[in-house]
C-alpha cells in the first residue's frame, strides 16, 4: 500500500512534507513489534497515527483501544489498566480484567502518557520490558502480549527533569518517535480541511455549499489555530450551519475565531540566558564602533574650520550635515537593537549654530592628553589582555569577569591577533 492510499483509506488530508515524511514512518513502523511514541499538539491527529498503525500491522486483526491516561481518575488507574482481584479495595465486589488484559494480541494506545502517576509508570515499565504484570490485590504475575503505541502534548524530557516522569520509561517508550506537525506548520493544507469540513457539514445538515474568497483563504493560512484539526473542524461546522447565502469572506471569518493568536505574524523574542552568543554588551559595542567613525569625521569638520578659518557660513552648512547625519545614523543604530532608551550620554557640539535640532553636551571635567589613544577597538583589546593575565589564560573565566559569551571571546581573540 502507498502513500496516497493510506491517506485516501484514512481521510488524511493535506500534501505537507512533514506530514508525508510522518505517515511514511508509520507505514514503515507498522509491520514491526516496536514500541511508538507519536508526539504531537492537541488535536493534530496523533490518534489517527495509532490506527495506522495498527491497521498496517500483522495485529490487524487483534484489539485495538485508545485510553486518554489523562482522564482516568488516578485513584483507580491501575485497576483500569492492569486490572484487579476481588475485595483488592473498598467496592471491589468482583474481579476485573483490565486494559492490558483485554487486548492481549492487540493494540493498546495510551494518550497523553505524560499524565501517567509515578506508581503506574513503574508497572507500565515491566509491562514493556518483560511483558508481565500484576493485578491490583494480587500476587499472581500474568503475562499478556500487547504492542503499546503511546502519545502526549507535552515535552517529557522537561518532565524527567522535573522528576515527574521516569527517565528509563521515557527511553523505553520512545524506541521509535513519530512527530505529528501542527497545522500551523502545514498553511498550504489549511484551505483544503476547511473545504473538506465545510462539504461534510452541508451535506449532513442539508444546507447550502460555501463559497470561500480569496481574502478569506488568506485569513485561515494566517491563523495559528492553537486546536489544530479538531479547531478547524468546529469552525467550518459552525460557518457552514450559520452562514448561508453569501461568500465567505475575511470578516465572517474573523467572527468565529478567538481574539487571541489571529496571525502568524513574527514577534520579537529575546532568550535569557548567560550564555548567550549575543549580549547587549556586544550589541551596544557595535553601536559605539559604527559611529565612531562618523564621529572622527565630525571632529575633521571642526578642527578643519580652525585650521583654515573657515567662515560661520562654511562651518554651518558643514556641521549641520555631518551633525545630522550622524545623529540620524545613531537613532536607526537604537532603532535595530529594540531599545527605547539611550545608554550613551549626548554630546553637545552647540559650536554657536542656532539652527541645530541636537546637541551634544561636553563635560569640561574630562580632559584628555593629546597623546592618549581614543579608539574603542583598542581599549576593549586591552580589557581582554588584562582579563587573559589576570586570569592565568583561563579563557572562560576571563569571559566571564568581562560580561561576555566564551564564543564571543574567542572571536575577539582572533580578530585582535592575541596570543595567551
Amino acid at each position: 500500500m502507498d502513500l496516497q492510499q493510506v491517506k485516501q483509506r484514512f481521510g488524511i488530508i493535506g500534501n505537507s512534507p512533514k506530514l508525508h515524511y510522518a505517515l511514511q514512518t508509520a507505514m514503515r513502523v507498522a509491520p514491526t513489534e516496536l514500541t511508538v511514541y507519536i508526539q504531537g499538539e492537541s488535536g493534530s491527529g496523533k490518534e489517527s497515527f495509532s490506527k495506522i498503525i495498527h491497521q498496517l500491522s500483522p495485529r490487524k486483526h487483534g484489539p485495538f483501544i485508545a485510553i486518554n491516561c489523562g482522564a482516568l481518575p488516578e485513584g483507580t488507574i491501575n485497576s483500569e489498566l492492569f486490572g484487579h482481584d476481588k475485595g483488592a479495595f473498598t467496592g471491589a465486589m468482583d474481579s476485573r480484567k483490565g486494559y492490558f488484559e483485554s487486548v492481549n494480541g492487540g493494540t493498546l494506545f495510551l494518550d497523553e502518557v505524560g499524565e501517567l502517576p509515578l506508581e503506574t509508570q513503574s508497572r507500565l515499565l515491566r509491562v514493556l520490558e518483560n511483558g508481565e504484570y500484576i493485578r491490583v490485590g494480587s500476587s499472581k504475575v500474568m503475562k499478556t502480549d500487547v504492542r503499546i503505541i503511546t502519545a502526549t502534548n507535552k515535552d517529557l524530557i522537561g518532565e524527567v527533569e522535573k522528576g515527574k516522569f521516569r527517565e528509563d520509561l521515557y527511553y523505553r517508550l520512545s524506541t521509535l518517535p513519530i512527530a505529528v506537525p501542527p497545522l500551523r506548520d502545514r498553511p498550504g493544507d489549511v484551505v483544503l480541511l476547511f473545504q473538506k469540513f465545510a462539504f461534510d457539514a452541508t451535506e449532513r445538515y442539508r444546507s447550502e455549499p460555501l463559497e470561500l474568497s480569496l481574502d478569506g483563504e488568506q485569513v485561515l493560512m494566517n491563523y495559528r489555530w492553537p486546536g489544530n484539526i479538531r479547531q478547524i473542524k468546529n469552525i467550518a461546522e459552525q460557518i457552514s450551519v450559520l452562514e448561508q447565502g453569501h461568500p465567505i469572506d475575511s470578516t465572517t471569518i474573523l467572527k468565529y475565531l478567538p481574539a487571541r493568536a489571529d496571525n502568524n505574524l513574527p514577534a520579537l523574542y529575546r532568550e535569557k540566558s548567560e550564555h548567550s552568543d549575543v549580549s547587549e554588551r556586544d550589541i551596544f559595542y557595535k553601536v559605539l564602533i559604527d559611529l565612531k567613525k562618523d564621529v572622527s569625521e565630525l571632529r575633521k569638520v571642526v578642527f578643519g574650520m580652525v585650521d583654515n578659518n573657515q567662515s560661520n557660513e562654511d562651518f554651518r552648512d558643514n556641521s549641520n550635515s555631518s551633525v545630522t547625519r550622524v545623529l540620524g545614523q545613531e537613532n536607526n543604530q537604537l532603532e535595530k537593537t529594540s531599545y527605547t532608551s539611550n545608554p550613551y550620554p549626548k554630546v553637545n557640539t552647540n559650536l554657536h549654530n542656532e539652527d541645530l535640532d541636537e546637541h551634544f553636551v561636553i563635560d569640561d571635567r574630562d580632559t584628555v592628553g593629546e597623546n592618549e589613544v581614543l579608539s574603542l577597538e583598542a581599549k576593549e583589546e586591552e580589557l581582554i589582555r588584562k582579563a587573559l593575565l589576570k586570569n592565568s589564560g583561563r579563557r572562560k573565566k576571563a569571559a566571564q569577569e568581562l560580561g561576555i559569551s566564551e564564543r564571543t571571546l574567542y572571536r575577539k581573540i582572533k580578530q585582535y591577533e592575541i596570543d595567551n
